[in-house]
Order: C-alpha cells, then structure tokens, then sequence
C-alpha cells in the first residue's frame, strides 16, 4: 500500500506539471496572435501546414507506451483548445450529426470548434464560399468503394482550395434494439456501407429487406424507434442516437478507410510532406492523356490517383484530377506544370497540402529505450 501510495503521489505531481505546461502553451498561441496584430478570428491564425509539422515530430519521437494514435488524439486536442480561446472556427461537414465526416472533422480540428452540419455536399461547398463557416469537410474517396464524384465535380466551378486531407478507418456496425439478428427484418444504410457490408449481410441477414438512407446518421435516427430494424453505422452515430451495437465490424474489408478533403480559400506554403491536386483538361486526338502526365514523368513527380469525370462542355469531353507527391513550389513539380500548361487546355491547382499525419503500426513504434 505504501508503494501504492507513492505511485499516486507521483502522477498527482505529473498531472500539476502537465495542467501547467498546457497552460503555458495556450499564452504562448496568445503571443503568436499577439505578434501578427492581434486582429482576426481563430482562423486567421489556423496553419494546417505548422499543424502537420508539431504531428510529425510527435509520431517520430513517440517510444510509448501510448500508441501514435492516442498521442494524435490528446495533441490535437490540446492545440484545438489553444487556437480556440477567444472564438472557436466554424467547420461545416456533410451531416447530419453521427456521420463518418463529422468524425473527421473531430480527426482534423479536435472537439473545441463548432461543427456546422450541412444537408450535402453542395452545401459544405457555399457554406465556405461565403463564409459561414471557416473551413468545409466532404468525403472524396473510398477504399473499396471508389471516388466520391460529387465532390470532384463541384470544384468545377468553385475557386476553394483543398488545405488538408483526413483519412479515417471506417468501422461500420449494426445498430439495433433488436435483441437478436433473427429479430431484424430491414436494414437502412448509405448505399456505400450498404455495399461495404454486402457479402456480411448476404451471410448474416438474407432475408432481411435492405431501405437506402442519404446517410448512415440518418439510417440511425430512422431505426431508432423501430424495434424490427436496423441501422449500418459507425459507433459515433450509436452514441448520438443512442442505440445499441449488436455486431461491431461488420465491413468486408478490415482496412476499410476514407479520404475526407478539407475546403478552405488558400494555397498553402510547403510542410515538408505534401500533395497537390490538379483539375486537367487535355486536347483532343490521340494521346492527350499521355501529353498531360508525359511532363510529370520526365520531371520525377509521383503520380497517386488519377480519375475522370465528364466536364460538362461537350459530349464525351473529360476533365482529369490527379493527385502528386510534393508542393506546387517545389523545383520539379514547379517545372512541370509549365509544361503541362502548355500541352493542356486548362490547368487548375485545386490544392497543395500537407499529406495526412497517420499513427504507425505497433509493429513500427520503437520500443521503450
């Protein structure tokens, strides 16, 4: 008991230092407010850039206990609290409240902002245009289910810039106050989780009747006062709308993950690890797709993703987003799309970002020297 005692001692003496450390971290986020004028609100002040550097250090440095991913969390959240003293950012997302982009904007922003659902994705869009909210959070890209088109065209005619990218494991979960699966007789969903779990529905739930919902949120909200149904969603929309989780995991794919993009109104100055996003629309005749990323081969820059969608000029007339490694300042990136702009019909840099900050393994994480 003694030794018990001594231990507390201990972590009541950690826990002082710790409450004053975070304390003197949030005057000094006064003094940098201080030192650009004092004017402005959070978001003036707001560096996803800087942001993602203190991340990366925090995962390099880290030699546990603590997981990288609970590190991330308690940082992000410290850093919120800081930048949020006086008025906290106001972040739209595609809601409503309990969806996998709200989660997102948890991952990227921490819990001391505003978090503003939008009905879709057009709205996230105007909302951030004309500046309701500060920033916008929209999904873009599946694993196992592809590109979010929607969002890639709405940059069409939008001059917002992508400032940060979120990917998120998506763990989705049948919610029910059903006791049992032989009681579940309709399962609602987002058509993409309802085809995320298709082959564990198939197995576990053959008889039941499948109802698309505009979002996995909602399918909890329609289901929970429905004791014959169920809802595939995520644990956050289990705690909003209060609903047990019968079966945890029930997605096909274990690594099943979504790339979320964060809308803001500028380029940002390089992180040291980062992307750019391109909107490209090539000429007509044989090999305008090989005269457009011709230039980034040469010149050395990755390309990640490619995808096309129609531009909405023409029949059968295409305009490309492609992802590559680097910033737009860096020397062969920059050389690059001098060239492409003179191959391609238009050009257009839809943001250059810092690549998203993701906890190593167990396996990666050093141990304890």
């Amino acid at each position: 008991m003694a030794d018990l005692e001594d231990i507390r001692t201990q972590i009541d003496a950690l826990d002082e230092q710790i409450q004053q450390l975070i304390n003197a971290r949030a005057e000094l986020a006064a003094e940098v407010k201080s030192a650009k004028g004092g004017h402005g609100s959070a978001v003036d002040y707001y560096r996803p850039d800087r942001e993602a550097q203190v991340l990366r250090k925090l995962v390099a440095r880290n030699q546990g206990p603590l997981a990288d991913s609970v590190m991330l969390r308690l940082f992000r959240e410290i850093m919120s609290a800081c930048l949020a003293q006086q008025e906290p950012m106001r972040i739209a997302y595609l809601g409503p409240e309990g969806t996998f982009t709200q989660q997102a904007v948890y991952r990227q922003f921490g819990h001391s902002v505003n978090a503003v659902p939008a009905s879709d994705i057009e709205a996230v869009f105007l909302s951030v245009q004309s500046g309701e909210a500060d920033f916008g959070v929209v999904p873009v890209e599946n694993s196992t289910q592809g590109i979010v088109s929607h969002t890639l065209d709405l940059f069409l005619h939008s001059d917002l810039k992508i400032t940060a990218e979120v990917e998120l494991r998506i763990h989705q979960n049948l919610l029910t106050r059903a006791r049992s699966l032989a009681e579940v007789q309709r399962v609602y969903g987002h058509p993409q989780a309802l085809a995320q779990c298709k082959h564990w529905l198939a197995a576990n739930l053959p008889n039941a009747e499948t109802a698309p919902a505009s979002s996995n949120a909602e399918a909890a909200r329609r289901v929970r006062d429905l004791p014959d149904a169920a809802a595939i969603a995520g644990q956050h929309a289990a705690e909003v709308y209060g609903l047990p989780i019968l079966v945890a995991n029930i997605e096909d794919q274990a690594d099943n993950s979504t790339r979320f993009l964060v809308l803001g109104k500028q380029l940002l100055p390089p992180s040291g690890d980062d992307k750019t996003t391109l909107m490209v629309a090539g000429s007509d005749g044989p090999g305008a797709l090989f005269r457009l990323i011709e230039p980034l081969s040469r010149h050395e820059v990755n390309m990640s993703r490619i995808a096309s969608r129609p531009s909405r000029q023409g029949l059968w007339d295409y305009i490309f987003y492609i992802d590559i490694d680097g910033h737009v300042s860096d020397d062969n990136l920059a050389a690059a799309l001098v060239e492409l702009q003179t191959s391609a019909r238009q050009v257009k840099v839809l943001g250059t970002y810092p690549r998203a900050v993701v906890a190593r393994q167990p396996s990666e994480t050093k141990a304890p020297s």
